[in-house]
């Protein structure tokens, strides 16, 4: 039953709550959901409300509607990523981690450069980067894709005197990906900090990631050091919140 002391309408109540036990794998993907009687039931309001939840629910992507069968949960689980195999040079000349781990999904991963630039560095990159505010960073945009659907919006910046006049600074794909580029470069990753917020999306991630209106994205902050803990790169990552999560394995000191 809605909540009183909830703000939201109870259609979006009800919504948050079944959105919550598909993504705790309640009911599992492609599990049908119970019948509109049944949430009726549950919940204590009329149809007209449950349908208004799970029309939220299909515009979110995470439920699917089959004609004279009912509504199916989605057959795709949350897409987990691990940030730390993105970090490591790719070995032997394989492909950027993003299509390997893509494809250790049976997914098709692929990466579109949206803008390559010298451009003065926003206030927390050039703070990481060890610049004055207003230095000039070199900027790589790209929207990053799996099946052809948008994925992430990935904003990297590089010092410089680091990027000018490598492949970093031209409007090409790199092979390998930018960490066997630096490891090239005589610059091997060796440590990234990430900082993981949550927040509506801008107009543009709304338009590129192809956001439903209501869901909130997540911004991951990256900075990557070298050796002597030299700043390298900033990256700044963003995905759809409700379609994707971070998994970090840290040892217990």
């Amino acid at each position: 039953m809605p909540h009183w002391n909830d703000p939201r309408p109870a259609h979006q109540q009800i919504a948050a709550q079944l959105r919550d036990r598909i993504m705790a794998r309640r009911w599992e993907p492609g599990s049908k959901f119970p019948s509109t009687q049944q949430l009726m039931s549950e919940f204590g309001v009329a149809g007209t409300t449950i349908q208004k939840a799970l029309q939220v629910l299909k515009a979110e992507g995470f439920a699917v509607g089959h004609p004279g069968k009912g509504v199916f949960v989605r057959e795709q689980p949350n897409h987990t990523i691990v940030p730390a195999s993105y970090i490591q040079p790719s070995q032997g000349g394989a492909p950027y981690s993003w299509v390997e781990r893509a494809a250790e999904r049976s997914r098709t991963g692929s990466t579109r450069i949206l803008d390559v630039a010298e451009v003065p560095a926003p206030h927390d990159v050039a703070e990481a980067l060890g610049l004055a505010d207003g230095a000039t960073a070199v900027l790589r945009s790209r929207l990053m894709l799996l099946d052809d659907e948008p994925a992430e919006l990935v904003h990297s910046y590089y010092p410089v005197e680091l990027a000018r006049g490598t492949p970093l600074a031209d409007r090409r794909r790199i092979r390998g990906g930018s960490p066997t580029l630096l490891a090239e470069l005589g610059h091997p990753p060796r440590e990234f900090v990430d900082r993981v917020s949550a927040r509506p999306p801008t107009t543009d991630e709304l338009t590129a990631l192809e956001l439903p209106a209501e869901v909130c994205v997540l911004r991951t902050f990256r900075v990557v050091h070298s050796d002597g803990g030299r700043p390298i790169e900033v990256t700044v990552m963003v995905k759809a919140g409700h379609l994707y999560e971070l998994e970090y394995r840290l040892p217990v000191l």
